[in-house]
Formats: structure tokens, C-alpha cells, sequence
């Protein structure tokens, strides 16, 4: 038996090493899906970027690094990525005993009671003198199935791309819980700094009235000017509530990712002690694979394709078994551990090869192929997404820097033009409607300035998500 046993293995090792060549050539990731530099960015060859950066260096304000830490260890989508890659972990670790016989141990009892007149009935009356026969059995089987076509071993690999991507997925999110917490704290100090101006221009407008109001107490201007005076002023006062109303409900989005019940945020700082950075270190679009989640999920897609592609291209070619089967087993309970004569095994081996059904399982290949060629599509249109967000952060960096030159410019002036109409009016020399519309530029202007520092520190930001920073 021990014989036979060692001629079944050696036939199948021999039948493994001739012909475990790869069955299915696998797809690499396109190199020509990048492109040789971003657009807006100058030609560099410098593999640096900030996106190299953990947060906690690139986020410069405690009150962002507070809520960050509050969102990575509480987000509830976050945790539920930690599960998923704890699942991954397990399939990964299921899939690497494929290669291992599977042994199984049993014991079995039985008896049967033939019919006097069939031929087994006969028979073992004459033999043993009894009208049934008890069965028992004690022992172990093994079964195994030589990977000689990369089954298994294509079974591993997408099981570890799979879990790898579990990752990947997980550190796609963190960059958007990161990068969204840091757009809302950035909103919230914009909101803050409106409401303020809102006030001020308030208190202004308020002064106005009362100037005008003595005018026409002196018969220099008539009620229409009250009037319009009135209405600039409820224009203003209407912006508190709206504005209070928006920065409660980013206080709440806020709480959301910081997995937090609703309540208010800590601000120890103003939006316009905030320094914009000027980042120029983005590195070169090949990198991408390697910073950004996305783009390297898309390429672990491919592998697991090219896995599934290998699967189900073994499953076409024969399969070979190997079982065996040893133990223990006598009819009669008292000879039952007299060995060796109680002893007994069988050793089979055999190729499989599907008939019926190979329609099917062609079926089946031809799918895993248009999916594997699916995945190089998927990379190509991250890749193509992820080049387009950092191509245009980098835009947004360069034009709002030059909007917010020129707005300071013109809120500068209006300020100018304000203490100039004032002055004009209450000499007489400039009318009321001079005044309102300035007042009304300014206000206009200023919140605009605000928008666009809030937008500043947001495009920033984005090129650092869009670079792969934030998982770090």
C-alpha cells in the first residue's frame, strides 16, 4: 500500500512540475495611462509632493488636527472599512490552504438486515449464522487536488489583491473624511467672518439712517431717502440670521464626521490669521500608483482580474485528485482493535475533465476575460480622474491667488470711497443714494474677500487629497 501511495504522489508531482506553466498570461497596468507632467505645473522631474506629508504635518491649525483625530478614530464609514479589511484578512488566510490535502476523520456503525430470500441473505446465514451483519469503522480520509494548472495559486493571489484593495479602500476614504473635515472647519471660519462683516455693515448702515434722518429733519433730503436707507439696513440685518443658520448646519456636518451627536465647534482662530500655503512640490503623475488610494485600488483590481482570468481558464483543463482512505474495521465489535488484521486502506487517484458542462465553464472564462480588460479601463479613468483633480486644484491655486489680489484691491478702495462719501455727504456735496451704494459695494466685496481666502485654503486641500495626501 505505502507503494502505491508513493507512485500516486510521484505521479502527480511529475504531472505538476511538467505542466504547472502559467495557463493565462497576466495584464500588466498600462504605463502610457500617465501622462509626462500636469498641466498647470512646471516640467519637473522632482518625485517629491506633499502628498508625502502625514496631516498632522500639512494641517498647521490645532483646532482642524482636533477634529481630524476625532473623525479618524470615530468615523462610523471608517470603522466599517476596518471590518472589511479584517473580512479580507480572513478570506486571504482561508486561501492559502488550498494547496493543503484535506484530512477528515470518521466513525461509522451500521447494521443491515438482508432478506431471507435475496442472495446476501442466503449467503450470510450459511456463513456466520446470523440474519444481519454489523459494520464498524474508525479512521481517516485525505483528499487532495494537485495545483497543477494555477488554480490555487490564482486563488491566493486574488484573495491577497483583494485584501490589499480592502486597504486601499479604506485609505481612499480617510483622504475625503480628512480632506472634508478641513473644507468644513475652512466654512465655518468663512461663515464667521461674514457674520462679522454682516454686523459691521450693519452698525454702518444704522449710522447712515440716523444721519440721513436728521437731514431730513433739516428738510435736506425727503422720506424716499429714509426709506432706502431703512431697507439697506433690513438688507444687512438679514444676512445675521441666514448667515447663524449656515454655520449651525456646518456645525452639524461637522459632528457627522467626527462621529459626534450635534453641537457646537471650537474656533481659536480668525480665517484671516490663517496663511495660505503656496505648495509647489506635487511630484510627477506617475507616482499617483503608489500615493493615491484610488489609483491603486484600480490597479489591484487588475491583478485580482488577472487572478480570476488564471481560475477560470484551470477550470477548462483536467484536475487531478488524489484520495485515500485508512483505518480500522471488522464486523464484529470484539475484533475490532485486532490488528493487523482489522486494518484496511485505499488509495485512488484520477483526472477530471468537464463535459457536459464545458460550455459553461467556456462561458464563464470568456467573462473573466472582458472583466480583466474592464479593470484596465477602470485604471485608465482613475488614472484620468486623478490627473484632472490635481490639474485643477493646481489652476484653482494660481487664479484665486490672483483674484484675492485684485479683491483686495477694490475693498481697499470702497473702504477709501465710504470715508470719502460719508464725509462728501455730511457736507452736503454728495447724495444719499453715493453712500448706500457704496456701503452696499463694500459689503459685497468683503464677503466676497472672505469667500475667496475660505476658497484659497480649500484648493489646497483638494491638491493635497487629489495628490494622494491625507491616509498618512
Amino acid at each position: 500500500m505505502k507503494n502505491h501511495i508513493t507512485k500516486i504522489v510521484t505521479f502527480a508531482i511529475l504531472i505538476t512540475t511538467l505542466i504547472s506553466c502559467k495557463v493565462s498570461k497576466d495584464i500588466e497596468t498600462p504605463k502610457d495611462a500617465f501622462p509626462e507632467n500636469f498641466r498647470n505645473a512646471s516640467v519637473s522631474s522632482d518625485t517629491t509632493s506633499i502628498a508625502d506629508l502625514e496631516w498632522k504635518n500639512f494641517f498647521t491649525e490645532k483646532d482642524i488636527i482636533k477634529l481630524i483625530d476625532s473623525a479618524v478614530a470615530r468615523n462610523n464609514d471608517l470603522q466599517i472599512a476596518e471590518k472589511n479589511i479584517e473580512i479580507a484578512q480572513y478570506r486571504f488566510t482561508q486561501s492559502k490552504w488550498g494547496n493543503v490535502p484535506q484530512v477528515n476523520l470518521f466513525v461509522n456503525a451500521s447494521t443491515s438486515n438482508p432478506s431471507d430470500n435475496s442472495f446476501t441473505g442466503l449467503n450470510l446465514n450459511q456463513a456466520i449464522g446470523a440474519k444481519h451483519i454489523d459494520d464498524y469503522s474508525a479512521g481517516a480520509s485525505l483528499s487532495w487536488e494537485a495545483d497543477i494548472w494555477g488554480k490555487i495559486r490564482n486563488q491566493k493571489k486574488g484573495a491577497y489583491a483583494g485584501y490589499l484593495q480592502s486597504e486601499e479602500v479604506k485609505k481612499a476614504l480617510q483622504t475625503n473624511i480628512v480632506a472634508n473635515v478641513s473644507r468644513g472647519y475652512y466654512n465655518l471660519l468663512m461663515l464667521d467672518a461674514q457674520l462679522d462683516i454682516a454686523r459691521q455693515n450693519l452698525r454702518l448702515n444704522d449710522s447712515t439712517t440716523n444721519i440721513i434722518k436728521l437731514k431730513y429733519d433739516a428738510g435736506q433730503v425727503t422720506t424716499l431717502a429714509i426709506q432706502q436707507s431703512e431697507a439697506q439696513k433690513l438688507n444687512s440685518a438679514q444676512l445675521i440670521p441666514l448667515l447663524e443658520q449656515n454655520i449651525a448646519i456646518q456645525e452639524n456636518a461637522l459632528s457627522v464626521l467626527t462621529g459626534s451627536f450635534p453641537n457646537s465647534k471650537e474656533r481659536s482662530i480668525q480665517l484671516s490669521a490663517i496663511e495660505v500655503k503656496h505648495n509647489t512640490a506635487i511630484g510627477v503623475p506617475s507616482a499617483l500608483v503608489s500615493r493615491r488610494p484610488d489609483v491603486k485600488s484600480a490597479e489591484l483590481a487588475l491583478k485580482a482580474a488577472n487572478a480570476n482570468v488564471g481560475i477560470m481558464k484551470a477550470d477548462l483543463y483536467p484536475a487531478l485528485r488524489i484520495t485515500a482512505q485508512g483505518g480500522l474495521n471488522s464486523f464484529e465489535t470484539s475484533n475490532w482493535f485486532n490488528i493487523p488484521a482489522s486494518l484496511f486502506g485505499t488509495v485512488a487517484g484520477g483526472l477530471t475533465q468537464p463535459l457536459l458542462n464545458n460550455k459553461r465553464v467556456r462561458t464563464q472564462y470568456n467573462i473573466a476575460v472582458a472583466e480583466r480588460e474592464k479593470a484596465v479601463l477602470n485604471f485608465r479613468q482613475s488614472v484620468l480622474v486623478a490627473v484632472s483633480e490635481v490639474s485643477d486644484a493646481l489652476v484653482k491655486v494660481e487664479k484665486l491667488q490672483q483674484q484675492e489680489t485684485f479683491l483686495k484691491e477694490k475693498v481697499k478702495t470702497l473702504q477709501q470711497a465710504i470715508k470719502n462719501a460719508n464725509l462728501l455727504f455730511k457736507n452736503g456735496m454728495a447724495e444719499y443714494l453715493e453712500v448706500l451704494t457704496a456701503q452696499a459695494n463694500l459689503l459685497q466685496s468683503e464677503l466676497e474677500l472672505a469667500d475667496i481666502k475660505r476658497q484659497q485654503l480649500t484648493a489646497n486641500t483638494d491638491l493635497y487629497r487629489a495628490l494622494g495626501g491625507g491616509w498618512k
